[in-house]
């Protein structure tokens, strides 16, 4: 059933563009979302920030491809860096604080809110989707109409766990080639049924959300099976990473599961291809979050957390261009509805990006584009120990990152509870998912080799943290105290501040304190409760 806005914004737009009035040559749209793909990591970026990255290891030739026929965007970010806030800012065109439920992991849509996806079907669209989309927020896949409505995957979900799902086959006396043709097989059954079930002519959108990115994968899989040697990256990982080899093969592992992504991306090129429709296709590729099991990944206000690749490729526009135009994904929304020939909808904060995408330059095009704002509520942790949020706001632009932590007393990544279980990481921090990565970091806290990347991944944080980053392109020397960066620190929180109350972020609104109370949260929820040895906390006091 419609929602009274969205048959409102129907009736707009039937008087602004009668039907018929539709050109039958609308751009088709496919939308492909990595879960917790970040870094930005695809060999597309490889050189494009200066340093040495995992993009200059891995190998995704589909992805590049579209980049190198479109726009690569090198400063594109989420807008929050958990997956239901994050989406709930795709399809919306909102800041994720805007989308009152759905700016935390498990909350509730807000059905008066419209979502790109319903606004294109009431345009003439055939919708579908494969995979993850919004889930899992309550109604379960609101946004997009509900749990099944417009999906496709009759043929299988199995590519959501590629390494695990590829091992056990090939366990059974498959080769890898054979073991991930059955993969890709499933990925081209799924949208050959989205294709089959349109009408003659009718544009589509085709939503693809792949989870292998996400914590599934096999130890070892990214040498296993796709080649990747873990040492090569000795002098490739983050500074707020241990050089050491369980986490250069973890990160392997990692980059072996975006091959497979990758892989994926070829398959739907192919189709469109076949079918003749690839030059009447606006696609777009990116994550909506950074990398789950690493500090300063998923649920980070740093980088490694909210920057995302970006890929979009328009046809019949400039190709081979990297745009260093500051983005959210919250842009696409409106560029979606732009493509379409459709206004923007009532509430969105995003800006189409069509005049990018059509622009023949590289570089900054669009002057006003020059930064971003993220933040974060709540995620994992605080949902499962009925905790406060843990509530902040960050600006990036080209020079410097700086974020307001506005609860500075709360854990970043959650309460340090003692785990039940033999390895710690389950339990302790659950706002990062486990991984050998977090149990290294967890292990090796109390010796010097190993105390400052538990500092960096898990300890409180002060109310302000900057980082000057033709310095410390990492992110992990704050300088906020630091008197020659005073004039600095205070223009970049009045810029923030001033945006977030513009834009009427509850945060910063009234006493600041709406997410705190209910219907966000409930009153017997209490801030954290503290069950460690003071060993584990020592850190972080």
């Amino acid at each position: 059933m419609k929602t009274p806005i969205r048959q409102w914004l129907l009736i707009v737009i039937l008087l602004v563009v009668p039907l018929s009035a539709w050109p039958d040559n609308r751009l088709n749209i496919v939308v492909i979302v990595g879960d917790d793909w970040g870094g930005p990591y695809a060999s597309a970026y490889t050189g494009i920030y200066g340093r040495a990255l995992p993009s200059d290891l891995v190998k995704t030739p589909n992805i590049d491809r579209i980049a190198h026929n479109g726009v690569l965007f090198k400063n594109a970010y989420v807008n929050a860096p958990s997956c239901t806030p994050s989406r709930s800012s795709i399809f919306s065109g909102r800041y994720f604080f805007n989308t009152g439920g759905g700016a935390f992991l498990y909350g509730k849509w807000d059905s008066t809110i419209p979502s790109f996806p319903l606004l294109l079907h009431d345009a003439g669209y055939h919708i579908g989707k494969t995979y993850k989309t919004w889930s899992p927020g309550v109604p379960v896949d609101a946004p997009f109409g509900g749990l099944t409505a417009y999906e496709y995957q009759q043929s299988g979900t199995s590519a959501n766990r590629f390494s695990s799902n590829v091992t056990a086959l090939m366990a059974n006396g498959l080769s890898f080639d054979q073991a991930k043709q059955a993969m890709l097989n499933e990925v081209d059954g799924n949208f050959s049924a989205f294709l089959k079930a349109r009408k003659p002519g009718q544009p589509f959108l085709y939503w693809f959300g792949p989870t292998n990115t996400h914590r599934s994968w096999v130890k070892g899989s990214g040498k296993a099976l796709w080649g990747i040697e873990p040492d090569l990256l000795k002098n490739k990982l983050r500074a707020f990473l241990p050089n050491v080899p369980e986490i250069r093969e973890d990160m392997a592992d990692y980059l072996g599961e975006i091959q497979a992504l990758d892989a994926y991306v070829g398959v739907l090129l192919k189709k469109l291809e076949d079918i003749g429709e690839l030059d009447k296709t606006l696609i777009v590729v990116t994550g909506d979050n950074g990398p789950g099991g690493f500090p300063h990944g998923k649920w980070n206000l740093y980088d490694f957390g909210v920057a995302t690749p970006l890929a979009i490729w328009l046809p019949n526009s400039q190709g081979g261009r990297v745009v260093s135009d500051f983005t959210t994904l919250m842009d696409l929304a409106p560029t979606f509805l732009d493509v379409a020939g459709l206004p923007p909808a009532p509430g969105m904060n995003g800006r189409s990006l069509l005049p990018v995408l059509t622009s023949p330059n590289s570089g900054q095009i669009d002057p006003q584009r020059t930064f971003v704002i993220t933040g974060e509520e709540r995620h994992v942790g605080m949902a499962m120990e009925k905790s406060l949020p843990y509530p902040a706001r960050a600006l990036r632009t080209a020079n410097y990152l700086y974020i307001r932590n506005f609860a500075p007393e709360r854990w970043p990544m959650g309460c340090p509870f003692i785990s039940p279980a033999p390895t710690p990481s389950p339990w302790v921090f659950v706002d990062m998912d486990p991984s050998p990565t977090k149990d290294w970091i967890i292990n090796n806290r109390n010796i010097p080799a190993g105390a400052h990347f538990y500092t960096w991944g898990f300890a409180k944080r002060p109310m302000e943290e900057l980082f000057d980053l033709s310095k410390d392109p990492g992110q992990i020397t704050n300088v906020a105290t630091n008197p020659a960066y005073a004039t600095v620190k205070a223009q970049l929180a009045n810029q923030l501040l001033t945006n977030l109350k513009a834009v009427g972020d509850p945060r910063v609104t009234g006493d600041g304190s709406t997410f705190d109370k209910p219907t966000y949260t409930s009153l017997a929820i209490v801030a954290c409760h503290n069950a460690l040895p003071l060993d584990w906390v020592a850190n972080g006091q």
